[in-house]
């Protein structure tokens, strides 16, 4: 590792977040979607599938459905294809964008293959061994840039007195950062059933010099066979992409109201809720799947597809009610959520679900077992 000066140190890194770039606009106008690793930097690789790969679809979907839910949002990529973006660079193109949120996506990897879970972190000093090495893991990627060791100023990832300089950095969007990750890994718990591993601190240098809250994301592990499978499906990528959208939709609500905007009165709507739902594929704490009850014949199985739901109830002809011609609602807690279709067969409510997903891409089949909710495994 280059020594550099204490000087250098401080003019470099504490006086980073001094050029932020100022907000007098009290709207969420922009947002930039960070697809880590691409090109000759494949990032995690699981048992038949590359963090790259994953990442990118994830990022695409999210900026997917901001635009046709959010048309007004300025969505920003720092990749759309798979080509290799040194982590200065995508700093730089938020920084360029005026952002007003910087969401990085990953996915992780370790040694244990029992360890699985989503978890979101914000810049910052680790507070243990293991973000320690998550960082180092993200980081590394600048060993594959021309002259990295000037350009980041002798930084060496591996090494873990190159992240004392972390500790030195007053993050001015600290708060912001911490709520945008919250909200993050609430809609991964709350909505889509993964396994909540917290929001978490850590040393990013793609997170170090961007002039607006960040957070990273890990979707999931690649080392977890289970959680690979999932996050390579295409299911999966809508129930993933879909919490990350809620949650950027969810931050710029907040960001408005706290800065004194005017805010329709409209009941809250979610294009996917899986409040509860044991739907997705889940694991158990040792990274084995959960295994599927067993189908009870003589029930009365029916399969629908939902759509949407709402802290309050949708008018009639709005909504989910002007897509679909059979709409049905049901109770699960505080919210109403909204059907289309219904069938006894799990492969007929599936070719309908094509055809529904081209009007609302991440809805997804839901199953009843005499007019309650279940899971969907435990029936088919």
């Amino acid at each position: 590792m280059r020594i550099f000066s204490t000087g250098l140190l401080l003019l470099f890194y504490v006086l980073t977040p001094l050029v932020a770039q100022e907000k007098n606009e009290a709207r969420f106008r922009t947002v930039v979607l960070d697809a880590g690793h691409g090109g000759r930097d494949p990032g995690a690789i699981g048992a038949d599938n590359k963090e790259k790969d994953i990442v990118l679809a994830v990022a695409l979907k999210v900026g997917e459905y901001l635009k046709r839910e959010l048309p007004e949002l300025n969505v920003v990529y720092t990749r759309t294809n798979d080509v290799f973006v040194p982590l200065d660079e995508r700093a730089e193109i938020a920084n360029r964008a005026k952002a007003d949120l910087f969401v990085s996506i990953h996915a992780n990897a370790i040694s244990n293959p029992r360890i699985y879970g989503a978890e979101t972190f914000v810049l910052g000093l680790h507070r243990s061994q293991e973000n320690l090495e998550v960082a180092k893991k993200e980081n590394s990627v600048i060993i594959l840039e021309d002259d990295y060791s000037t350009k980041y100023e002798g930084f060496d990832p591996n090494s873990p007195e190159s992240y004392i300089i972390f500790e030195l950095m007053q993050n001015v969007y600290l708060d912001q950062s911490i709520s945008a990750a919250s909200i993050i890994q609430n809609q991964f718990e709350q909505r889509v059933g993964r396994r909540n591993r917290g929001v978490k601190q850590a040393g990013f240098l793609v997170l170090r010099k961007t002039s607006m809250p960040g957070v990273l994301v890990e979707l999931g592990f690649m080392s977890n066979r289970n959680e690979e499978r999932f996050m390579a499906s295409e299911e999966g990528q809508v129930y993933l992409a879909s919490a990350i959208f809620r949650a950027i939709r969810d931050y710029k609500e907040r960001f408005e109201v706290r800065n004194h905007l005017q805010m329709a009165e409209v009941p809250e709507v979610e294009p996917l809720t899986a409040a509860g739902s044991q739907d997705l594929q889940e694991v158990e704490d040792k990274g084995e799947a959960v295994a599927p009850e067993a189908t009870q014949h003589g029930k009365d199985i029916e399969f629908r597809i939902q759509v949407a739901s709402a802290s309050r109830e949708i008018e009639k002809g709005k909504g989910p009610y002007s897509l679909f011609p059979q709409i049905d609602v049901y109770r699960e807690g505080e919210w109403f959520k909204y059907t289309t279709g219904r069938s006894p067969s799990y492969e007929e409510i599936s070719v309908l679900l094509e055809e529904v997903r081209r009007k609302v891409p991440d809805s997804f089949i839901i199953a009843f077992e005499n007019g309650e909710r279940v899971p969907v495994s435990s029936v088919r």
